[in-house]
């Protein structure tokens, strides 16, 4: 079954953490040294600087209360440019579904949390996969009767993993940022893209490699799930272009912003031309299940008819996932 595709939309809190705000928390670590490692400049983080400064946020359960502002409360501004994008209200949304690495709350559900900031009274439930969590929404959809579902659908994304970082740990510190995206997508009503190819995979034999825990920090194994998400974003993407690469289509590349080194080697063993490579992790650090959604919604405007974008996500659980996105109608393009 086909997705269509209407809107999408980001968002990206104020704060920001630099590299050099790193190096003043004197945690063994400097500008150089995360340049080389994972290519990261800068996150954005719901927490106030003052209190990673002063608490290196050694309790995330206080996290939570000291964040300038909620993870669904992000969810809900990316879920208005979508909306927006898509030319459609809040109103015309008949579900809403989220998911995400560490939400606002165990219950209610981070939709209901977000839907409610929408003043939406409709089904709002999670399915969350950690970091690919964005994947499994879509493919999850892709499975439905289309005659069963609203006329639209919301799926929000909304990633605070900062709340849960060790300020005190380098190898994690250097990494996360937080961001939420959002998507407005239809079974039955055509859109300005389509969402083809979704695919998801788990092997849980691997779930102890990226863990966060309920009430603690943000743990992994890092060099055994680098290599890990290298290989599998690999597999996916040639999967994808040997399914949909067209020679009168443009095929484009967005992974997991995990890091940029780790991108770079995609790009170079799949042999990715440079323009056709999209990533914000530079700016933006690894946002987990908001990342490779967002750097597709960063490029919104850009889209032109002929252009497709393999989209790959990988994350704990282990779980890898893939999506094609073929831009075929004009960016102008009112829903029916």
């Amino acid at each position: 079954m086909t997705l269509h595709l209407h809107g999408l939309g980001h968002c990206h809190p104020e704060n920001e953490i630099t590299n050099r705000f790193l190096e003043e928390l004197d945690i063994g670590t400097s500008d150089a040294w995360i340049l080389e490692r994972v290519g990261i400049r800068s996150r954005r983080t719901l927490l106030p600087l003052d209190y990673i400064r002063e608490t290196r946020n050694r309790d995330p359960r206080a996290a939570l209360e000291a964040a300038d502002m909620s993870g669904a409360e992000m969810g809900a501004r990316a879920a208005r440019q979508a909306l927006e994008r898509a030319g459609i209200s809040a109103g015309d949304v008949g579900m809403v579904i989220a998911g995400c690495s560490a939400p606002d709350t165990v219950s209610p559900a981070e939709a209901c949390n977000v839907a409610r900031l929408l003043d939406l009274e409709v089904p709002a439930f999670d399915v969350s996969s950690a970091c690919t969590s964005f994947f499994v929404g879509l493919h999850l959809l892709s499975m439905m009767q289309p005659d069963k579902l609203p006329r639209f659908v919301l799926v929000v994304t909304p990633e605070g993993l900062t709340r849960t970082v060790d300020y005190g740990d380098r190898t994690a510190a250097v990494l996360w940022g937080d961001a939420a995206s959002a998507a407005v997508l239809s079974t039955r009503e055509p859109g300005r893209a389509q969402i083809l190819a979704t695919s998801v995979t788990s092997s849980p034999a691997g779930a102890d490699k990226v863990v966060v825990p309920r009430l603690g920090h943000f743990t992994q194994e890092g060099r055994t799930v680098q290599m890990f998400a290298i290989k599998k974003t690999c597999d996916i993407l040639q999967r994808l272009r040997a399914e949909y690469e067209e020679p009168n289509r443009s095929f484009h590349f967005i992974g997991h912003q995990a890091n940029l080194r780790m991108l770079e080697t995609v790009c170079q063993r799949c042999e990715v031309p440079e323009d056709r490579h999209h990533s914000n992790v530079e700016w933006y650090g690894n946002t987990g299940a908001a990342s490779a959604a967002s750097v597709l919604s960063m490029a919104w405007e850009k889209w032109r008819p002929g252009e497709d974008v393999a989209v790959v996500g990988v994350g704990s659980g282990l779980t890898w996932a893939g999506y094609l996105v073929r831009f075929d109608l004009a960016g102008d393009a009112e829903p029916c």
